[in-house]
């Protein structure tokens, strides 16, 4: 298993982006990676009671974006959210719902004194997290 991930600027870019728009809530989807090697971000709706601390994903639209990757012959990448309150790492509610093993989890944190953090993990199990290095390319 590597203990690396390497995204693309722009796509980092995106997911930054989004969790500036709605600093005060958890914004989550998917990234895919496309036969081509391109990666593909799939924002999904979170539809949690509370957001400030907590996200569920839109089950259609989660669906849908599942789909997406599938009729594309992509493959399901990772999984990301953020983290408006809370450091960028997984919570014990993370580690709980991490259903996706083969999937890497990115973590954004908006609490980071204007800088915003983003940290990638894989969760094997609640007891089984690593943390796995991070590499922004071009």
């Amino acid at each position: 298993m590597n203990d690396a991930l390497t995204l693309p600027r722009h796509t980092v870019n995106q997911l930054l982006a989004a969790a500036q728009a709605i600093p005060a809530e958890e914004v989550c989807g998917f990234i895919a990676t496309a036969p081509d090697g391109e990666h593909r971000v799939y924002p999904v709706a979170n539809i949690a009671d509370d957001r400030r601390c907590y996200y569920q994903m839109d089950p259609a639209q989660q669906i849908a974006a599942l789909r997406a990757m599938r009729d594309g012959n992509e493959q399901l990448l990772c999984i990301y959210h953020s983290h408006p309150q809370g450091p960028a790492h997984p919570s014990q509610t993370d580690r709980h719902e991490a259903n996706y093993p083969e999937a890497i989890y990115l973590i954004i944190s908006l609490q980071t004194g204007g800088v915003l953090e983003l940290r990638a993990f894989r969760i094997i199990t609640p007891d089984s997290v690593t943390e796995l290095a991070l590499q922004i390319g071009d």
